[in-house]
């Protein structure tokens, strides 16, 4: 993956010692965070959000209306929040990313 100026050049795959090629890639994790190929240091919160509303539809699956909201609101926060909120402080957000 490239990320600068040069970052929609290609190049040839890097060979390993047994003649294996290493494709390279448009994204790369790393600690749970998205790491897109761009002019500029960019971070994707696809996934995180995929994982939030996944989260979120679980608890809604299992309690369903049967709790009060205030349960349901601190299940969220526990819960779902920190899910959407990893590795935020490691990029900064543009509206392009939300």
């Amino acid at each position: 993956m490239h990320i600068g100026p040069r970052n929609d050049y290609t190049v040839s795959n890097i060979v390993t010692c047994d003649g294996h090629k290493l494709p390279w890639s448009n994204e790369i994790r790393y600690l749970g965070t998205y790491i897109v190929q761009s002019r500029q240091f960019k971070c994707s919160l696809d996934y995180a959000k995929k994982s939030f509303f996944r989260s979120l539809n679980a608890i809604f699956g299992k309690i369903g209306r049967n709790a009060s909201e205030e349960v349901i609101l601190e299940l969220i926060r526990s819960k779902c929040i920190p899910i959407l909120i990893y590795g935020l402080e490691c990029f900064a957000l543009t509206k392009e990313v939300i």
